[in-house]
């Protein structure tokens, strides 16, 4: 019995633990447990799971019912006009929220409904359609590979990239940036579709945007690729990276400067190149970086941002090396 139990299969979600339930109350096999489990206890077991069950399908009803509404031609004007955007975006929140849930995710690509967002919302008029939209795709692509590969084979990645660098909206461009991230994080075949889209000089001109959160995501996806994936920084250095990233530190201070600076740590390290740059005396790097360690001093909620000047610093101007930072956060 003991070898039975070691190869059971444990239940994976909600349905499956009381679908067990109602298995061992209703098994005629085997020892009976000390307190065997009453007719009642049975029914409302069954109940329960009868009603989880009930539960995902209405939320497949209600993700349908929103395609419905996503897939309606746009014919009102006026207020009514209004009225049907609000339904839209409406929609789209719902579909967000659905699916955090993974096996809405999937059941939603199986509906079309990506490919329904893809084709019209992305591109839609309002920006309040486009950013949900974004929203949406992110939602569905983290941490589902399967869902990640259809998007990217439908060219997704090209069309958030292109949000992400030229919407009039900052919002739909930091949601769009947050997708992206999505799909090429840790995703070998989104990286590459990236690279060949220049998304490094997607996230270079992120970095100098008028908006803060679109600067923030787009220093700290960069310090992410670099850290991963550290076989591209000669692609980045060639952009002329280290100067626009020392342009980014001069800007008034903000969290986005933590990560630049692990950003050019990653550049440098094991990177003659990169050194190199980083010492071009026209861009007073040197200076900067001591000026920011004695303003950093004291500071905790700066540990980080200082430990990054001081390794910088090191490597750049102190003719130490840079060990491995271990920055694969």
């Amino acid at each position: 019995m003991a070898e039975g139990r070691g190869n059971r299969q444990h239940p994976r979600n909600l349905q499956g633990v009381l679908q067990m339930a109602v298995e061992a109350g209703s098994a005629s096999d085997g020892p009976a447990p000390p307190e065997p489990m009453t007719q009642e206890r049975l029914e409302f077991l069954r109940g329960a799971l009868a009603e989880v069950c009930k539960g995902q399908m209405d939320e497949v009803e209600q993700m349908k019912q929103c395609l419905d509404v996503l897939n309606r031609d746009e014919r009102r004007e006026g207020e009514e006009e209004e009225e049907e955007e609000d339904e839209r975006e409406e929609a789209l929140e719902m579909l967000s929220e659905l699916c955090e849930n993974l096996d809405n995710a999937r059941d939603l690509m199986k509906l079309g409904g990506l490919d329904l967002c893809m084709s019209r919302c992305l591109c839609h008029s309002e920006a309040g359609i486009r950013w949900r939209a974004a929203q949406l795709i992110a939602s569905c692509a983290q941490n589902m590979p399967e869902v990640q590969f259809y998007l990217l084979n439908q060219g997704a990645l090209l069309t958030l990239l292109q949000l992400t660098d030229h919407d009039a909206n900052s919002t739909v461009r930091v949601k769009a940036l947050y997708a992206v991230s999505c799909l090429v994080r840790e995703q070998d075949v989104g990286l590459r579709d990236f690279l060949s889209h220049d998304g490094f000089s997607v996230l270079m001109r992120g970095m100098q945007s008028d908006s803060e959160k679109l600067r923030t995501k787009s220093a700290f996806l960069l310090l992410n690729l670099l850290s991963s994936h550290p076989e591209h920084k000669d692609t980045v250095l060639s952009m002329g990276m280290v100067q626009q990233l020392v342009s980014v530190l001069r800007s008034p201070h903000s969290s986005v400067h933590e990560h630049v600076l692990g950003a050019l740590c990653c550049l440098v390290e094991d990177s003659p190149r990169g050194v190199s740059d980083c010492r071009d005396p026209s861009l007073g790097l040197e200076e900067l970086l001591n000026q920011r360690v004695q303003d950093l001093r004291g500071q905790e909620e700066s540990q980080e941002e200082l430990e990054f000047c001081e390794r910088l610093r090191v490597a750049c101007f102190q003719g130490q090396p840079l060990e491995d930072s271990g920055m694969d956060r």
